[in-house]
């Protein structure tokens, strides 16, 4: 009787269950968005008088922030969900979450030393947002980290549900370490600052429609479908491990 159990059990997770309708059309959307902004980055923006062609990447460098900020900030939400609710699935959003946020936010980081070596002629320097972005990734690191090393299932949910609450907090300072720490080198795109009073940059043409597609794709169409798709496998892992501690008690 258990077998039979264990075969349907097995059967069913081998059957993979087809993908909603609108996950399937936010993937699409994804892929084409991506390229098409990628497109728009580098054809339809011009070229920056100061700085030239590596300006361009720019366009992924920020908008791949606001993305680990929408991932991180739905970790927050799956983690507080999950506190009060006790329902895996929340769990699986916080650790989506994690996840793609932690490769969103690797992506700003490694654009932004491929853009720092030709202008600040350095591929890294302590500089507060860039310190402050470096602890953010490890943070979420250790997160990862943490989730592999605790077996109990439980008490595994229940901690990163708070740890990842918590670990917002590096998210915030990085946004806003620029306006808090005068002795930054790294510009405020918006507003005055220290390394521009004025508050505002002189853009060169094409730069709102290159940028404003590239934000909304990387804050919300991206980050929700890539995180969809890690939730949905999530669910099929918990069934195998189910599986598997059913063949063991057998």
């Amino acid at each position: 009787m258990a077998s039979t159990e264990n075969a349907q059990l097995a059967a069913g997770l081998l059957q993979a269950r087809p993908q909603p309708r609108l996950l399937r059309l936010l993937t699409v959307l994804t892929a084409l968005g991506f390229a098409g902004t990628l497109a728009l980055a580098l054809f339809a923006a011009g070229t920056d008088i100061q700085q030239g062609e590596i300006q361009r990447i720019f366009y992924i460098h920020m908008p791949s922030f606001f993305g680990a900020f929408t991932a991180f900030g739905l970790t927050v939400l799956g983690g507080a969900l999950y506190l009060a609710r006790r329902e895996t699935k929340w769990d699986h959003m916080a650790l989506a979450g994690a996840e793609v946020g932690l490769a969103f936010a690797l992506i700003n980081l490694l654009t932004g030393a491929i853009w720092a070596r030709p202008i600040w002629n350095t591929w890294w320097t302590w500089d507060p947002r860039l310190t402050s972005a470096a602890v953010m990734c490890l943070t979420y690191a250790a997160y990862l980290l943490l989730r592999a090393g605790i077996e109990d299932e439980e008490r595994k949910r229940s901690f990163l549900a708070v740890y990842g609450i918590f670990a917002f907090v590096t998210v915030l300072i990085t946004l806003f370490i620029i306006r808090i720490v005068p002795e930054t080198i790294h510009p405020v795109i918006i507003g005055a600052s220290p390394q521009n009073a004025q508050g505002s940059f002189e853009a060169t043409s094409g730069v709102v429609l290159a940028l404003l597609p590239s934000m909304l794709l990387w804050l919300t169409v991206m980050p929700i479908t890539l995180m969809w798709h890690r939730a949905r496998l999530e669910r099929r892992m918990d069934r195998l491990n189910q599986l598997k501690m059913r063949v063991l008690d057998d």
